[in-house]
């Protein structure tokens, strides 16, 4: 039922514009939705300021998330390597924050959004000091413990 279930959130948030969807699997070996934006939410060199597109992408998201309240979310920013992990790590944390600041902002409650992460240079794109792929924010969808409940009890829609 939770694979079915996260089928339908990964259909609903394919159709925001500029959203890659792509299925995960949890840590508890359940179906999950990893989401990226085109517009990548893609930060410049020591920023994390979002611009523009993001910002309408990310207020289309919002309405994902809001239709999909027992889904947790999990954000992870990400940096290039220019600099060291001084500088990386904290840079990192302030762009998954912008991103879930910027989605409670759009009415999202802050109790759906589990982990904000920053990762620094880890899990890099392209293999470069320098690049503005890495620079980035990834958005995981996943079961809640409500989720859970009502796929055991056959109530999940």
């Amino acid at each position: 039922l939770i694979g079915k279930h996260m089928d339908k959130v990964a259909q609903q948030a394919a159709q925001v514009e500029h959203a890659q969807v792509d299925e995960v699997t949890d840590n508890n070996g359940l179906k999950a939705v990893k989401v990226t934006f085109d517009s990548g939410i893609l930060f410049p060199t020591n920023g994390y300021t979002l611009n523009s597109t993001s910002k309408t992408s990310l207020a289309k998201f919002s309405q994902v998330l809001k239709n999909n309240a027992d889904c947790h979310v999990d954000i992870y920013g990400y940096t290039d390597r220019s600099g060291g992990d001084a500088i990386n790590v904290p840079l990192s944390q302030k762009r998954a924050q912008s991103v879930a600041d910027y989605l409670t902002s759009c009415g999202v409650t802050s109790s759906q959004l589990q982990n904000i992460v920053g990762k620094g240079s880890q899990d890099e794109i392209e293999n470069k000091t320098v690049s503005q792929a890495n620079r980035r924010v990834e958005v995981y969808l996943y079961a809640s413990q409500d989720m859970i409940n009502k796929a055991n009890a056959g109530t999940l829609q």
